[in-house]
């Protein structure tokens, strides 16, 4: 980091005599001298002022570098002694000196001020707090503390005692630091309190030196060591000198030592490289003054003059030293803040392309975002990324633009010129190229766009919505004046808003994609996407298409709302991984499911769209489908209709698993369709089979099972039309359920046992009407209409086959005249009654209106009676039938031992039940009459007083001694025999009404 930081100048040359001190003051050197042969006998000492030939008379206050200094006052014997220390207070004009004591003078006249010869006679150092105006002077084991009163004299503020001889001190802030022999202490300057810093070196005394930020360096041999004010050390804070230094000044931003051959500098800021060497020998003080470094020798006075801070920063620059030319920017004056920033940005330019082409990446991004330069700048290192076309104008362009910076920003643009030269001279990738697109390159790239994203993305949303708020002002305005004449606004239609922001975003998050996917982060593409961004559609499209990263172009499309393309891509990587068998991690990503996962959201806002891209999944997982369908309220009305025009095949099984998997079932509608459905592939099956001569009522086939299971599980169908479509001659089994639907009971019972022979079935549904009509007493006799069937069997069959047409029209009944084919004869009347049993409201009991014995009418007919049927079922059945029908109805020929397993069970519960009737019968008379006793016991217990002044409420007389009655009330009073003749009164109006009559 060598450089040129001060220019070594020489102001004053021979000196008579020896020089013990310098200082400046108004751009003038003010040298204490003390002549060579007075001084060895100790003869007082003069004060020479130097200025330079060239200064002005009211003085800049600046040390020049133009010609020598030339001796303009002398002033002998200014001082006794000679100083130990000699300091200006330009703020106050002021200076002091230490010499046998410490006096004040004021400046340019040297008039004297104040002298402390009491307190500070004998003294060895002194420091000086200018802006509060504060004195501490160190005498032997003393330290006193003056205030400057009114600018006048020194008042006495404290004194304290320390450990030993001080040799050096510094206020900082209200504490003093003390360099006292081997060691450093901070004391308060108002309590006293010591406190310990740490030891100072071995070869050198203690040094301490106050620094502008308020810590202080200290000295601790060749190493100076930084802390506060309390004296805690600052982690890494330490100047490592070449030699032991006898003094050290600061002047921002470099500390400047005298060592014994040189005067060496160096930086402030860590690692406190070496600024620059000085070669001055026999250097006796350093000074730092304002804007320079005051080395006094035996006889010269040389000044070291700052080499202007743009020169530095050019040499730093030039030299790579980029981090210090950076920090030299910041000692810029105020006022040219634009070239300052114009130069910094210059510098992070530099120092980015620097770290970019050494390989450090991420610290490259760095430099490039401080420097504020346009991301496309940044984006034009990487060939490989595709940018989309804008019309933005890069921030060195707009330099250009500013006459003050042209010439700072033309070093700027000629190096982005080159880099950009340097990146097109070749289409073929050279060796720094493929460097330039390696992975690090582009993970520190990633991490650039996306720190500069959420700037840049805010202003195009900001742009965004401004673009609305007008539009939507400029509409209300059109629409409060209805009554104007609309005249064409071409100048408005040629205006719109700048669209800059857009472009940059646009521009940001179509790098950002590339780079995320060129490193491998897939996931982080999938972010981005996800949220408000403004990718290139067609350069991703392509992009992600060559690199085969489809998730990412699903998510892509997802986000442009282009759901029909997404999932065309969807059904053909589905397909894909059917044909890909061995890629198992692509057979993983693309599955059916991910299309229903992407329909999902879509249900409700685009339905038709779902529809059309669900038949893929629809065969494949149809179950899963059906289930998206549900969950999301898709109309099933809809689906059921698109399946029916784009894929019958697949209607029967949308309608079947929607029935088995809706909670509150499908409305009437959409069962009669899936009803209709089923019958409609049974027929087909059937007239095959029929026309092969293979039909039985006992084949089955799954459809057929799927269409019995939904007529005996569901009633939302029409029970009309599924009658008229079925067959006469079979297809018996689904005509008994419908049937059974509109409470045809006997019709379905006969087609359970005559046609279907099937009589399991047949009391499995009389179980199954009885459960479900509980409540109903009409139900309760459909056992004894099956008992009617199996014991009139000729007859009931005889009768279906006459009344086998359908029975649309005659819902809920069957027609009358019927009933007219069976006149005369008993066995005419049991059909006629068991046809219309469904119409036959039974009592409770059971009793049937018609008479049937079951005895000479089946001999008679000659048709065999299902009697072991009949039998069974008043065996197991017998709780549910009533036993005087059930005897009636049977012939007289069965055997009592038939009946046992039936009478046996009803008997015995008969006789239980009467048993349990008696018992409640005597409990509730045993209740009653033990209410009434307890009534007349109460009646008996009540006292009635009777005296002379008691009435009679019928004759109104006295009671007096005569026998009385008294109402249940307790308070009615009568004469017993004026009660009797009331009572015998009503007995005869009574009997009287009742003949009238």
């Amino acid at each position: 980091m060598v450089h040129s930081a001060y220019d070594a100048v020489e102001l004053v040359a021979g000196v008579p005599g020896r020089i013990e001190a310098v200082a400046s003051h108004a751009g003038k050197l003010l040298v204490a001298v003390s002549d060579s042969e007075g001084f060895l006998r100790g003869s007082d000492c003069s004060l020479r002022i130097y200025s330079s030939p060239a200064s002005s008379p009211e003085g800049g206050g600046e040390i020049r570098r133009d010609g020598p200094y030339a001796l303009e006052r002398h002033e002998q014997r200014f001082w006794r002694r000679p100083p130990l220390a000699m300091e200006v207070s330009a703020s106050r004009d002021l200076l002091l000196s230490l010499s046998e004591w410490v006096a004040l003078h004021r400046l340019p006249g040297l008039e004297t001020v104040a002298v402390v010869s009491n307190k500070t006679k004998g003294a060895n150092v002194f420091a000086w707090d200018d802006r509060r105006g504060l004195l501490a002077v160190g005498r032997q084991k003393r330290l006193t503390v003056f205030r400057l009163d009114s600018g006048r004299e020194f008042v006495e503020v404290k004194e304290f005692g320390v450990p030993d001889i001080l040799k050096s001190m510094a206020w900082c802030g209200d504490n003093i630091c003390l360099g006292i022999r081997r060691e450093y202490m901070i004391i308060n300057s108002m309590t006293g309190a010591l406190t310990d810093v740490f030891s100072s070196g071995r070869i050198a005394p203690p040094l301490v030196v106050p620094l502008p930020t308020g810590e202080l360096l200290l000295g601790k041999d060749n190493i100076g060591v930084f802390v506060d004010q309390n004296g805690k050390l600052i982690q890494d804070g330490r100047i490592i000198w070449s030699d032991t230094p006898a003094s050290v000044v600061i002047h921002r931003p470099y500390a400047v030592a005298r060592l014994p051959r040189h005067v060496e500098i160096r930086s402030l800021r860590a690692p406190n490289a070496l600024v620059q060497t000085v070669v001055l020998r026999d250097v006796q003080k350093l000074v730092q003054t304002g804007n320079c470094i005051l080395a006094a020798l035996s006889n010269n006075v040389c000044g070291l003059l700052p080499v202007p801070i743009g020169a530095q920063i050019v040499q730093l620059t030039a030299s790579g030293e980029f981090e210090e030319a950076l920090a030299l920017c910041k000692l810029l004056p105020p006022e040219d803040s634009n070239l300052r920033a114009a130069k910094e940005s210059s510098i992070h330019i530099r120092y980015g392309h620097f770290l970019f082409d050494s390989g450090k990446y991420e610290d490259a991004m760095e430099q490039f975002s401080n420097s504020h330069v346009d991301i496309t700048y940044v984006l034009s290192l990487y060939p490989s990324i595709v940018l989309p076309q804008t019309h933005i104008i890069g921030e060195h362009d707009k330099l250009l633009d500013m006459p003050e910076l042209a010439t700072e920003s033309s070093d700027v643009t000629d190096e982005m010129e080159s880099y950009s030269l340097q990146l097109h001279e070749s289409d073929d990738k050279s060796p720094l190229e493929v460097k330039k697109m390696s992975h690090n390159a582009l993970v520190a790239l990633v991490k650039y766009l996306q720190k500069k994203r959420s700037g840049i993305i805010e202003r195009a949303t900001a742009e965004v919505t401004e673009e609305v708020v007008s539009g939507a002002v400029h509409h209300s305005l059109i629409l409060s004046e209805p009554y104007k004449p609309k005249k064409p606004n071409k100048k408005r239609a040629q205006t719109h808003t700048s669209s800059i922001a857009r472009e940059m975003a646009t521009v940001l998050d179509t790098s950002l994609l590339q780079a995320l996917i060129l490193t491998g982060q897939s996931s982080g593409a999938m972010e981005l996407l996800k949220g408000l961004n403004y990718c290139d559609l067609k350069i991703c499209e392509e992009f992600l298409k060559e690199w085969s990263d489809y998730m990412v172009l699903l998510e892509l499309y997802k986000s442009n709302e282009m759901h029909r393309e997404a999932l065309q891509l969807l059904n053909q990587l589905v397909e894909k991984s059917k044909s890909e068998m061995e890629n198992t991690d692509f057979n993983k990503k693309f599955n059916p499911q991910m299309i229903i996962e992407y329909l999902r959201p879509l249900c409700r806002s685009d339905p038709m769209l779902v529809l059309e891209s669900s038949l893929y999944v629809l065969e494949r997982n149809p179950s899963e489908t059906i289930e998206l369908f549900l969950s999301e309220n898709v109309p099933a009305d809809l689906v059921n209709s698109y399946l029916k025009q784009h894929a019958p095949n697949l209607q029967s099984t949308y309608l079947e698993l929607m029935l088995s998997m809706s909670e509150t079932g499908i409305n009437p509608n959409l069962q009669n369709e899936l009803v209709q459905l089923y019958l409609s592939e049974v027929l087909d099956w059937y007239n095959i089979l029929k026309e092969e001569g293979n039909w039985t009522e006992k084949t089955y086939s799954a459809t057929r099972k799927k269409l019995i299971s939904t007529l005996e599980n569901n009633s939302g169908y029409n029970t009309d039309l599924l009658l008229k479509r079925l067959p006469q001659d079979a297809l018996f089994e689904e005509r008994a359920i419908l049937y059974g639907k509109i409470n045809q009971h006997l019709r379905a019972l006969s087609l359970y046992v005559h046609k279907l022979q099937m009589p399991e079935r047949a009391v499995a549904y009389c179980d199954r009407v009885y459960e479900e009509g509980a409540q109903q007493p009409s139900k309760s006799n459909i056992y004894f209409n099956l008992l009617q069937i199996y014991l009139n069997p000729r007859k009931a069959e005889k009768e279906f086959e006459q009344k086998i047409i359908p029975v649309a029209s005659q819902y809920p009944g069957i027609h009358k005249s019927s009933s007219a084919k069976f006149k005369g004869g008993r066995t005419g009347k049991k059909v006629v009654e068991i046809e219309g049993a469904d119409e036959i409201r039974f009592s409770p009991s059971g009793t049937d209106s018609g008479r049937s014995d079951g005895d000479g009418d089946d001999a008679n007919d000659g048709g065999p009676i299902m009697l072991n049927e009949a039998l069974e079922l008043l065996s197991q059945r017998w709780d549910r039938i009533n036993g005087a029908q059930a005897l009636r109805l049977l012939p007289r020929d069965t055997k009592l031992q038939d009946l046992v397993s039936f009478l046996e069970p009803l008997l015995r519960n008969s006789s239980e039940h009467l048993r349990n009737y008696l018992v409640i019968k005597n409990l509730i008379f045993r209740a009653n009459l033990q209410v009434v006793k307890e009534d007349l016991y109460k009646r008996r217990q009540a006292v009635v007083k009777i005296d002379g002044n008691s009435m009679c409420s019928l004759c109104h007389k006295r009671i007096a001694n005569s026998a009385f009655a008294i109402y249940p009330n307790g308070q009615t009073l009568v004469h017993f025999v004026c009660f009797r003749e009331s009572q015998q009164i009503k007995a005869v109006r009574g009997a009287n009404s009742m003949r009238r009559r």
